[in-house]
């Protein structure tokens, strides 16, 4: 075994560990960890993301299923609805350049960690919904899939935002749900991408071994943690992860300037004291 074969599948454990605890994630990280360390092709890898994370997804919804923590008719529409968005997603990323795809794929990110750091406004005293209205669950499962299938992202880190920011289902929940979402959605737009890209089904299979074992690890942490840190710990990691595709998609000149990076260190850290200061200031307003 290489040491980049070594390295891929050690990280891989992360994935598995993302999706279970999260509920998302689980591409966001895979398809950096094959295009930067496996050195896959960006639509291979993308291609490959979706097999590892549609079988790691099946796997670790099992703890959150035991723990009452799915909601399986919402779960199932969006999923059904879903797969058709990512089987079309996935035949169109045949025409659409790489570079786009991942830059598209990075910006989603940091639109969704925004909202799931920012959170829901106003959201105590309201009803927690046992489903979702299934037109609405519909329309977003058909747009959530045409991302995954495009950009190789399960959905997680679109379809946790849709049931917790927006469905008001309370953050465990939505974690468990999501991952019914993704596995529907990940192997519709896995089909997708098989017309057009190879796999290595070899390092495929390695990577999935390892990231269901960290799912394992991540099902039965999720239920442990307040659901307030965990969804602004998600919010974090996509942003975090999101600066670093993004960065990766820039001019060489630019991307080894350290004054760039200086500045977006700069500005991160604004952006968390602005954040911190305005909720001290919201709660001693309450």
């Amino acid at each position: 075994m290489t040491a980049t074969l070594a390295l891929t599948i050690g990280l891989a454990v992360l994935i598995g560990v993302s999706l279970g605890l999260l509920g998302g994630g689980g591409s966001i990280l895979a398809v950096p960890l094959l295009v930067y360390v496996a050195d896959l092709p960006a639509k291979e890898a993308i291609a490959t993301s979706l097999l590892v994370v549609g079988a790691t997804s099946v796997v670790g919804v099992i703890p959150h299923a035991r723990r009452h923590r799915v909601r399986w008719r919402t779960g199932l529409t969006f999923g059904f609805a879903g797969m058709t968005g990512a089987y079309a997603g996935g035949r169109l990323a045949e025409f659409i350049p790489a570079g786009f795809l991942l830059t598209g794929f990075a910006v989603m990110m940091l639109a969704t960690a925004v909202a799931m750091i920012r959170g829901r406004r106003n959201a105590e005293g309201r009803p927690v919904p046992h489903d979702l209205p299934v037109p609405r669950v519909i329309l977003d499962g058909v747009v959530v899939g045409l991302v995954t299938g495009l950009v190789g992202a399960g959905g997680g880190f679109l379809v946790v935002p849709a049931l917790a920011l927006l469905g008001g289902l309370p953050m465990p929940v939505a974690v468990g749900t999501s991952l019914v979402v993704i596995a529907m959605k990940s192997f519709a737009g896995l089909a997708g991408y098989l017309s057009s890209v190879s796999i290595n089904w070899g390092l495929a299979a390695a990577v999935t071994v390892a990231a269901i074992a960290g799912s394992f690890a991540g099902g039965r942490l999720a239920g442990r943690i307040p659901a307030d840190v965990l969804r602004k710990s998600f919010g974090w990691f996509v942003l975090v992860m999101g600066v670093f595709v993004l960065g990766q998609q820039l001019p060489e000149e630019l991307r080894t300037n350290p004054l760039l990076w200086i500045g977006v260190g700069v500005i991160a850290a604004v952006t968390v004291v602005v954040t911190v200061l305005r909720r001290h200031l919201a709660s001693a307003a309450e």
